[in-house]
């Protein structure tokens, strides 16, 4: 069984940064999608970045050029970096694993397995 665990969130002010952090067990991590999600109180869960197997990326335009998604493979670990930080990105954030490597999918119900999340809160 796939298991993901986010860590790295916590309280900053606008402005700031901060790097998240997804740790995946098993052997099959460099194979796959990972993507980023992130939902705040009353809203539905959105799509933040991705990145395939072959480390190419893509971005929902509300934090294009202040987030980077990046992987690490010999740590299977996935990495959110986030800079610019502003209040409208407070949420949970949750890290994603797809099994298809290839594709970049935007949409929750395409990944497979989920990690628990992990709180950001941007003060103004």
């Amino acid at each position: 069984q796939v298991q993901l665990v986010e860590s790295g969130g916590g309280l900053v002010q606008a402005g700031g940064s901060l790097r998240l952090s997804c740790a995946v067990s098993g052997r099959t991590f460099s194979r796959y999608t990972m993507g980023w999600f992130r939902q705040a109180p009353g809203k539905e869960r959105e799509f933040v970045a991705a990145i395939n197997w072959i480390s190419t990326t893509t971005y929902d335009d509300s934090v294009k050029g202040r987030f980077t998604i990046s992987r690490d493979n010999a740590k299977n670990t996935v990495y959110l970096q986030m800079n610019s930080l502003k209040p409208e990105d407070t949420a949970v954030y949750y890290c994603a694993a797809d099994r298809s490597g290839t594709f970049l999918r935007a949409t929750a119900v395409e990944y497979d397995y989920w990690g628990p999340g992990t709180q950001v809160t941007v003060s103004s």
